[in-house]
């Protein structure tokens, strides 16, 4: 696969009261959106938290893009992104993934 892919991942996460939710957003928004330019490859990087408070929603949805597949495979084991996830530790109790290619739009 070729060209510019996107890379969106829900997260549910820990805590037992709605203050200990709200920090683990706060904590995984900051610590995502740090990696901003510190990655070659990565072009686009959004973190959303949600609002919506309906009991089947995630908490947090990261949107990102890649120059093409090398570069997203790279961003994994990336240092930075592994420094990430060390930082979260167990803070996730679900993870939900989609990949998939950029089709270029004609205007």
């Amino acid at each position: 696969m070729s060209g510019p892919i996107r890379h969106i991942v829900m997260w549910r996460l820990r805590g037992e009261t709605p203050e200990e939710r709200s920090a683990a957003r706060v904590k995984v928004k900051t610590l995502f959106e740090g990696l901003k330019g510190r990655i070659d490859g990565l072009t686009h990087i959004e973190v959303g938290m949600d609002v919506s408070a309906v009991d089947y929603a995630c908490d947090v949805v990261l949107f990102s893009e890649f120059t093409d597949q090398a570069a997203l495979s790279s961003y994994a084991n990336h240092p930075e992104h592994l420094r990430v996830r060390e930082a979260l530790g167990d803070l996730r109790i679900g993870r939900f993934q989609v990949d998939y290619p950029i089709k270029e739009t004609g205007a």
